[in-house]
C-alpha cells in the first residue's frame, strides 16, 4: 500500500510503498477514505510538535474509513463498520491499524469527508469552548484566524452555544467565508483588532489560532475575566504573555491540546465527538472543506496550510470508491 511517510528521524515525508499491517489484539484495520491535514502535520514533519512518534511513521491524524479486519479482543465493532478514527498517525495511507478505543461509529448520511473533517478542528473548538473557557449564552467570542480549518470550527460552534462572534481573518476575501460560518461582526486583518473589538464591546473569550499580533491585540481587547485560548500559532509567533497584565482584569489563559486529552480523559473526547455527530446530523454543523485532493497531491495540500491559502479543511483521499 501506499502510505506519506517519514522513514528516519529528521527525515522528509515521502509517499512510499509498504506492506499492509495486520490489526493487534486490540486494533481494528481500515481502508482510509479520507483524512483531514491540520497545521500540526506540518510541525511533526518539521520536528517541533510537542508529541512526535518514533521513526518510521505515516503522518494522518484524523481519518475515517471501513473497518476490513478486527483484532481478537475487539468486540464492539465489527468489519463493514463505517468509523471515524482520531488516530494521532497513520491517516495518510490506504490502510491503517489502530486502538479500536479511538475509533467512533459515523452514521451512513455522514460522508466520509465530513466525518475526517470533524474530528481535531470540531473536536478542539467544541472541547476549548464548551470544557476550558465555559462559553455562555450571550458572551462575546473573538476567533483569530477565522477562516482557517480550526478558526472556522469554533465560528460555527460559538454561534451553536448562543455567543456573539467576532471573526478576525486574513485578507478581504476571505470575510464571506467567516460570514457563511455565521460570524455576526468581521475584521480583517489590516484593521486595527483592539480597536473594533472594544467598540464591539469588548471579548469574554478569546479563540486564538494565530498568535503574535493577533494575540497581543486580543489579549488588550478582553472584558474583565476574559478567558483566551492559545490554540495555534499559524503566524510562526509564540506570544509571551505578561503575567502582571492578567492581574489588572482577572484574566485567564488556558491551555489547550485535545491529543493530550486522548491519554488522560478519552472519555471527554469521545462525549464531545458523538455531540458534533449529533449536531451533523441535524444540520446544525457544516464542514467547509476547502480543498479535496488524492494521495498522490498530499504535498501540495501541506504547502496549502504552510502558506495559509487553504479555506476551511483540506482534505486526502487516500482511497476512491
Amino acid at each position: 500500500m501506499l502510505a506519506y511517510q517519514i522513514a528516519t528521524k529528521g527525515g522528509d515525508a515521502e509517499l512510499a510503498e509498504i506492506a499492509v499491517p495486520p490489526p493487534e489484539s486490540s486494533q481494528i484495520q481500515v481502508r482510509i477514505m479520507a483524512c483531514g491535514l491540520n497545521f500540526a502535520d506540518l510541525l511533526t514533519q518539521k520536528g517541533t510538535y510537542q508529541d512526535i512518534p518514533d521513526a518510521p511513521f505515516t503522518l494522518g491524524m484524523e481519518l475515517s474509513g471501513i473497518i476490513t479486519k478486527t483484532g481478537d479482543s475487539v468486540d464492539n465493532l465489527s468489519v463493514g463498520d463505517r468509523v471515524a478514527v482520531f488516530s494521532g498517525q497513520g491517516g495518510l495511507a490506504e490502510f491503517g491499524v489502530f486502538e479500536a478505543a479511538r475509533a467512533t461509529l459515523i452514521p451512513d448520511n455522514m460522508s466520509f469527508e465530513d466525518a475526517a473533517a470533524l474530528q481535531i478542528a470540531y473536536g478542539t473548538s467544541h472541547m476549548a469552548l464548551a470544557h476550558r473557557a465555559r462559553l455562555q449564552p450571550g458572551e462575546t467570542l473573538l476567533v483569530t484566524g477565522a477562516a482557517g480549518g480550526v478558526g472556522l470550527t469554533a465560528v460555527e460552534i460559538g454561534k451553536l452555544m448562543g455567543a456573539t462572534v467576532i471573526a478576525h481573518v486574513r485578507g478581504a476575501d476571505k470575510l464571506e467565508v467567516a460570514r457563511t460560518a455565521g460570524a455576526d461582526h468581521l475584521v480583517e486583518d489590516a484593521e486595527d483588532l483592539r480597536e473594533r473589538v472594544l467598540a464591539l464591546g469588548g471579548a469574554d473569550v478569546v479563540y486564538d489560532a494565530v498568535g503574535g499580533d493577533a494575540f497581543k491585540a486580543a489579549f488588550r481587547a478582553c472584558n474583565p475575566e476574559g478567558r483566551l485560548l492559545p490554540i495555534g500559532f499559524a503566524s510562526g509567533d509564540v506570544p509571551k504573555i505578561p503575567a502582571n497584565h492578567l492581574l489588572v482584569k482577572n484574566l485567564s489563559v488556558l491551555g489547550f491540546y485535545i491529543g493530550g486529552y486522548m491519554k488522560f480523559r478519552p472519555d471527554l473526547v469521545c462525549d464531545s465527538f458523538r455531540q458534533l455527530i449529533d449536531w451533523h446530523s441535524a444540520g446544525k454543523l457544516h464542514p467547509h472543506i476547502g480543498n479535496t485532493l488524492p494521495l498522490s497531491q498530499v504535498a501540495e495540500g501541506m504547502e496549502l496550510l504552510r502558506t495559509r491559502k487553504s479555506t476551511g479543511k483540506v482534505i486526502v483521499r487516500p482511497t476512491e470508491i
